[in-house]
């Protein structure tokens, strides 16, 4: 049973493989995304703008929860399937044992640090005076779902690098529509407000994580036990380094919010749009393109069991058209988002609420400019996925790092100096091209050494 279920992944069609594992992955990667534009969408129509506001002061905590998560995740998961490829059973089973785990401490201690510590952080990520109330409503209580989401994104990614995508789905969407029909109940029938949104995601990040757990009994290639939850610092060596690059990459996003807030509000202050529009109309921007960023999340994790294995099996020219097949298709999605930014962005500020003119215009202008170029995205992203599948963590380091903190920082400090609130849109499109440059020439060098070691093997080795 356990050949069978691992064979598929070197001699099925990649085709077919692909879709059966980046299909779900895309849809639980999109369905994460919208727990948060759903809180907003409620917020926007039975709170207002504020509301919103406050939920992009605060999202600098779910980032660095999610930073923490996927650094697990993703790096248990491309050791889980490094490991399954070299049919090393015993150390996949420990694998995940000890990331399960760690999620679950990891997560604990993060809801505990943000209890604590609320009130500095919220004021640190921008929080206006009149933002203040409505974000410390909706932070106590989101950062109790913090451990759910940390133990269900592992567990989650394991049951898709096992061979069950479908399940982990599920798991997803159970969740996603639990919070949609409660933020309806909560904030619109019972007038909760930001509690009733908090409240509202909380018990669908729940329902996520029992689900997923709910799976681990029915393993095939692995077989839990409770001694693989004991920390071992040779499995937990092997598998950290290869999340680290997702790690940097969420970690990243929530020093940019925290910059971006920042300077939303003092250069907002100086611009006829006052502090607080440019606020509320940048956290809805970032957040629906969060939608396109989570589609190349997707589909990079979605191909990585089968990278990962195929690399560890050595069937090498295996792993470089899965990745080439990804690229294709993830150019084509964000070219698809990129049009629908900017032809018709009215139409998707409309779905957050009815606010002013000035609020209105300022988004527009966000969509138009600020992502001017996301469809570089479908080739950055999945590209770092794509080193950190195939065990080159120094490679998915730099491929995240260059976009956010080396170029976008830098540029938006600098742009906005001398342009004011125009410069901080401006400073997006143009750390996408120079990422997009660095990335590249890293590839080139990935994929020369993969043709040299194709062309060293025997045919039969990668058929």
């Amino acid at each position: 049973m356990q050949n069978n279920q691992l064979s598929m992944f070197e001699s099925e069609s990649l085709g077919r493989l692909m879709l059966k594992f980046s299909l779900p992955a895309i849809i639980s990667m999109v369905v994460n995304s919208i727990y948060n534009i759903v809180d907003q969408v409620f917020i926007g129509w039975g709170v207002n703008y504020m509301g919103n506001a406050a939920t992009n002061v605060t999202f600098p905590l779910v980032t660095t929860s999610m930073a923490v998560s996927t650094m697990i995740a993703d790096g248990c998961v491309a050791y889980f399937s490094l490991k399954l490829g070299e049919r090393q059973h015993q150390l996949a089973a420990r694998t995940m044992g000890n990331g399960s785990a760690l999620a679950l401490a990891a997560g604990l201690v993060m809801t505990l640090l943000g209890e604590l510590f609320l009130l500095p952080i919220v004021r640190l990520c921008g929080g206006t005076e009149a933002v203040l109330p409505y974000a410390m409503e909706y932070g106590r209580i989101t950062m109790l779902g913090v451990p759910f989401v940390c133990l269900s994104m592992t567990v989650s990614s394991l049951i898709r690098a096992e061979g069950n995508p479908r399940y982990a789905m599920i798991c997803m969407l159970s969740g996603c529509i639990t919070n949609v029909a409660l933020d309806a109940l909560f904030v619109l029938g019972f007038g909760w407000g930001m509690a009733g949104a908090a409240w509202a995601t909380v018990i669908g990040q729940a329902l996520n994580m029992i689900l997923a757990l709910a799976y681990i009994p029915r393993f095939q290639n692995v077989r839990f036990e409770r001694r693989n939850l004991r920390f071992e610092g040779v499995v937990l060596k092997g598998f950290l380094p290869l999340g680290i690059s997702s790690f940097f990459t969420q970690a990243a996003s929530t020093v940019v919010i925290i910059c971006m807030n920042r300077l939303l509000v003092k250069y907002g202050g100086e611009s006829i749009y006052g502090a607080d529009i440019p606020l509320a109309a940048f956290g809805i921007v970032m957040k629906v393109n969060s939608i396109i960023v989570s589609v190349m999340v997707g589909l990079g994790i979605g191909s990585q069991p089968i990278v990962g294995y195929n690399y560890g099996a050595k069937k090498f020219a295996r792993v470089k058209t899965v990745y080439l097949r990804t690229i294709a298709v993830g150019s084509l999605v964000s070219v698809c988002g990129w049009l629908c930014f900017q032809l018709c962005p009215q139409v998707i500020v409309s779905a957050f609420g009815q606010e002013s003119a000035l609020y209105n215009q300022f988004a527009v202008k966000c969509f138009r400019e600020f992502l001017s170029v996301c469809f570089l995205l479908g080739f950055i992203i999945p590209t770092g996925i794509f080193f950190q599948s195939i065990g080159r963590p120094v490679k998915a380091i730099i491929s995240n790092m260059t976009r956010q903190i080396l170029f976008f920082i830098p540029n938006m400090f600098l742009f906005s100096h001398f342009f004011g609130i125009q410069g901080l849109l401006y400073a997006g499109p143009v750390s996408d091209c120079m990422a997009a440059l660095v990335v590249f020439a890293l590839l080139c060098q990935e994929l020369r050494r993969m043709s040299r070691m194709i062309r060293e093997q025997p045919v039969a080795a990668n058929s």
